[in-house]
This record gives structure tokens, C-alpha cells and sequence, in this order.
């Protein structure tokens, strides 16, 4: 069936997609939230089990609605599921339940998925109008209204104060559903979503870098712009004409490493596909430089939580237009992150500190890539459980410092907190590029007195220059590199496939493998190399030899 409005090239796959997912969505039947499910999380710590089941249906819920919009017609399977939505005991996860988790405080609690699936019923109502039977339409509003903006007007929330992802997401949602539902609530309600977004851009230091990593820069930039254009569509207010906004829409562009990559740093992922409307928007609208586009367009499956802010301005922003490249390098002075990109080739490292929010223990850690794959990785974001939020967080192999490309020394590892600060000694753009991290800090053990580590990069080599002072004498260190890909220890060599370390005397290679669980909750084996050595004060060199 043609749409009621014409679309730019590259969104076929993305709307053949959704027109298939309708279909099924028609066809079968939603998997119900049942407390057995809920329960899990208290009794195990296990989110799956109950995210699963959530966001199939919030998968069939974009899908339909979609796909009403894009035929311009009534679905009655849309109805259905409008209504269905609505029924749902809560609209948040168990892992935010509020303290007790009294179910009769849960229906008007204001979580992350609360505040989105308001936004998504609000826009359904908004958009579709008398396609949507009348009695759905007075349900729909009386829901949003009694379980998220009542709320919201009513007492204050933790994530308006907050300075990541949470205070862009529920107050950005939030607004947004008082902005399509034209509420009564208005008034009161903005003032306080603008409040939260100031504190959310606050997180981010001038050079505009997410310290929660590209995933969620995708997420808390993505519903503070989406909601910057809905006020600026009604008011005529543009939050997004700042240059701090601006420093953080390049944010993708800096650490972008090319053919879709960019370092898994925080709790991300090493390749993924940035909302494309969002990427449009801030290009158009900001100037700024952003990531190429995949070469088979955006898909309606980018998003595994299928949210319908990012999905509708895919669909509604997305220009084809011929984005602006990001530069051959960046650097990210306040994050401490350096990016470098060459033909087929690509190296990012970071400092910071150790508090930073998804932190993982990384500070001095580096990835590699040639041939166009990652070489020496990031393991990014593990499956979230309880545990991994609450003090058992860096037992976590992916926060571990020692599942970082990081030295252990005199046995003892990178230790968490504000304080465990890197500090960048020296930046030199060009070929080479230089960046020197002072690391000391870090560490706890008594026997180090100083830790200075030098990357050099040029395209085909990457010198890690690690200059150590010890107290009393000879010193135990363990220098670690992390990878997806096996490698293969020969004789006074270590090798990844296009990539060579030289292992230089009197270091010692031995190569590890673990099973981990991925963000998805697959085991994946992930491998590092262990050299180690009781070394003099001094400097050591580790060269990576590349096509």
C-alpha cells in the first residue's frame, strides 16, 4: 500500500521492515507480563526474562503504529494492543522498581520505559487521530496522564537532578507526551523537563563527550534533541542553538573509527547503527559532522528496545542528504579519548577518571583495528543484572580492569572512584600522533611511583610506551591485551591475525580465554594476552606492527 506522503530514498528497507512486523504483529499473539516474570528479577537478579517479553511488545506496538501512519488507515490490531498496553500492571522494569516494590506503587512510578512508552501512546492518540476507536483515545489519555504526568507534577524525581542518560529520557519523554497530548499540565510540567535537560547536559564536559559511551549519547542526546524540536515547534525556542549542544552532537563523528565502528568505551558497543533521523537532524539543523550511513539504510531493528522516538524520526527526519565526514582525528580533551582513522585502520584510547557513569576500570586503555575489524577490543557492556549494578559491579569480566588493556602491577590492579583520575600530559595531532596519560593515580599499590603512558600512532604502527618509577627496586608487572579474535604467541611474537606485537625481553607471553555474557545475554569467548615481568624503573615499548 503507498504511503500518504512521500519518503526519501534509503528508508525501503526500513519500511518494508516495518510492514512485515505489522503483518506478524496482526497475525500472532502478544506475549503477556505475567508476575512469574517479574518476580525473576528479585529472585535471580535475571533482567532478560521480563525485558524479553516488554519489548516484543513494545516491537509490535511501533510496528502497528507505524504502519497505521504510514497507510494512513484504522487498525483494529492497533486498538487491541493500545488497549492492551494500557492493562499492563506497569509500565517500568523490575530492576526499577521503588524501594518494597509495593505493587500498588508501581503503576505511577516514572522510570526510563514508563516515561517512553507515555510518550509513545501520546504521539499514537496525536498522530492518528479518529483512526484510533474513541473509547482507545479517552483510555490512552487518561492513562499517560494518571501514570506519568500526574506523577511527574506531583512530587520530585531523583532523575530531574541527575546528570546522564535518565534526566534526558524521562523528562524529555515526559514533555514530549505533555506536548502531543496538549495537557493541562503543561504549564507546570515544562519548567521542570527543561530543569532536568540542563542537568543532563551538564554530565557532559565542554568537548562534548559521553562518558556513558556511544549508546547512550544515542539515547540521552537523542530524547533531549527529540524533545528540543517538539518545544521548538510549539514555542519557537531552540534549546539546540548552543555551543555546548553543538559540541555534543560531533560526539559520534570524534570517536567514530569507520565502516560503522567506534570504541566500546563505558557500556556500549563496539559497531552500531546510530539513529539515522537523529544524525540527519543534527547535520542539517547544527552543521556538524557525523557518521556515514550504512549502505542498505537504516533498519526498523537498529534499536533492540524498539523505542518509538527513535523509530518515528527515522522515519520523519531522515533526508538522504550527503552527510559532512568526520576528520581523520579527534581529541576529546576533558574525556581524555584521542581517535585516529587511516585507510582500513583505526586506534582510540582513553583517560577520564574511574567514577565516571557505566564505568568500567580503563583508564589508559586502547583499542586497534585493521583491516576494517577490530583487532584489540573493548568488550563493552555485559548482560545487566542486578549484581552488576551494586558492588559486585567490577567481578563483571567487561568493568574489570583486568579484561582492559591496561597493566596490572605488583599484582594489583586499577582501582574505582573520582579520585583514580588519568591526567593527559600531552596531546600532538599529526603524523604521528601522540598521547600521553599520566596514570599513577589509578593504582593503589604502594610500589609504584610513577605511571606515564605514551601512544604514538601513525598509519601501520602503534607504540604503547609504558615509563614506570618503583619503590624498592624490581617490580611484578602484567601487561594485558584484550581481544575478540584469538591470538597466536610464538616465539618472541604475539600475533591477531593482520596485527604483530614483538614481545620484547625479558617479557613472557602466555594467552587466556573466558566465557563471557554479552549485552544481549549470548556467551561469547573473549581472549587476552598476558606478558609479564619483574622490570627496573624505566621505560618499556610495545610495538603493534599493522598492514
Amino acid at each position: 500500500m503507498p504511503t500518504p506522503f512521500p519518503l526519501p530514498a534509503g528508508l525501503e528497507r526500513f519500511v518494508r521492515e516495518v510492514r512485515v512486523e505489522a503483518v506478524r504483529a496482526r497475525e500472532t499473539e502478544a506475549p503477556a507480563l505475567t508476575s512469574a516474570l517479574w518476580r525473576r528479577f528479585a529472585e535471580s537478579g535475571d533482567r532478560l526474562a521480563y525485558e524479553a517479553v516488554y519489548f516484543e511488545r513494545r516491537r509490535r506496538l511501533a510496528a502497528l503504529l507505524l504502519a497505521a501512519h504510514l497507510d494512513g488507515r484504522p487498525d483494529p490490531a492497533l486498538d487491541d494492543l493500545l488497549g492492551s498496553v494500557c492493562d499492563e500492571h506497569t509500565w517500568i522494569l523490575p530492576a526499577h522498581a521503588p524501594d518494597g516494590d509495593d505493587p500498588a506503587d508501581r503503576e505511577r512510578h516514572v522510570d526510563l520505559f514508563a516515561a517512553e512508552t507515555a510518550h509513545t501512546l501520546a504521539e499514537a492518540v496525536a498522530l492518528l487521530g479518529d483512526r484510533i476507536a474513541p473509547a482507545v483515545r479517552a483510555r490512552v489519555r487518561d492513562e499517560v496522564d494518571r501514570r506519568v504526568l500526574a506523577p511527574v507534577q506531583d512530587r520530585r524525581w531523583w532523575w530531574e537532578t541527575c546528570a546522564h542518560n535518565w534526566a534526558a529520557v524521562c523528562a524529555g519523554a515526559a514533555g514530549m507526551a505533555a506536548l502531543a497530548l496538549d495537557s493541562g499540565r503543561l504549564s507546570a510540567l515544562l519548567p521542570r523537563v527543561e530543569a532536568a535537560l540542563a542537568s543532563y547536559l551538564s554530565g557532559a564536559a565542554p568537548d562534548g563527550a559521553c562518558l556513558e559511551g556511544p549508546d547512550y549519547w544515542a539515547y540521552g542526546f537523542g530524547y533531549f534533541v527529540y524533545f528540543a524540536e517538539a518545544l521548538r515547534a510549539r514555542t519557537g525556542r531552540d534549546l539546540l542553538d548552543d555551543p555546548h549542544v553543538r559540541a555534543m552532537a560531533a560526539y559520534p563523528a570524534a570517536i567514530d573509527l569507520g565502516g560503522g565502528h567506534r570504541p566500546a568505551f563505558a557500556d556500549a558497543s563496539g559497531r552500531g547503527t546510530y539513529p539515522a533521523g537523529l544524525l540527519d537532524r543534527l547535520a542539517g539543523r547544527l552543521d556538524v559532522p557525523v557518521p556515514a550511513r550504512p549502505g542498505d539504510g537504516p533498519s526498523f531493528h537498529d534499536d533492540p528496545c524498539y523505542r518509538w522516538a527513535h523509530l518515528s524520526r527515522t522515519l520523519w527526519w531522515t533526508t538522504g542528504a550527503v552527510r559532512r565526514a568526520p576528520a581523520p582525528q579527534a581529541f576529546l580533551p576533558h574525556a581524555g579519548i584521542v581517535a585516529a582513522r587511516a585507510a582500513g585502520s583505526a586506534f582510540a584510547a582513553k583517560g577520564g577518571h574511574n567514577d565516571e557513569p557505566h564505568n568500567h576500570l580503563d583508564l589508559g586503555h586502547f583499542v586497534l583495528y585493521a583491516d576494517g575489524e577490530p583487532i584489540l577490543d573493548d568488550l563493552g557492556a555485559p548482560e545487566y543484572t542486578r549484581d552488576y549494578f551494586g558492588p559486585l559491579r567490577y567481578r563483571t569480566p567487561q568493568a574489570a580492569a583486568d579484561w582492559h588493556s591496561v597493566p596490572l602491577i605488583d599484582g594489583a590492579a586499577q582501582l574505582p572512584g573520582r579520585e583514580r583520575a588519568a591526567r593527559v600530559v600531552a596531546h600532538v595531532p599529526g603524523d604521528p600522533l601522540l598521547l600521553a596519560l599520566d596514570l599513577t593515580a589509578a593504582y593503589g599499590t604502594p610500589r609504584l611511583a610513577r605511571l606515564v603512558r605514551t601512544f604514538t600512532w601513525r598509519p601501520g604502527r602503534l607504540d604503547v610506551a609504558d615509563d614506570f618509577a618503583f619503590h624498592g627496586g624490581e617490580c611484578r608487572v602484567e601487561e594485558v591485551f584484550v581481544s575478540r579474535r584469538r591470538p597466536v604467541v610464538g616465539r618472541g611474537t604475539v600475533s591477531w591475525g593482520p596485527v604483530t606485537l614483538r614481545v620484547p625481553e625479558p617479557w613472557r607471553a602466555s594467552p587466556e580465554e573466558l566465557e563471557v555474557r554479552g549485552h544481549d545475554g549470548r556467551p561469547e569467548t573473549v581472549h587476552r594476552v598476558r606478558l609479564t615481568a619483574s622490570i627496573p624503573t624505566g621505560t618499556c615499548v610495545f610495538t603493534f606492527r599493522l598492514p
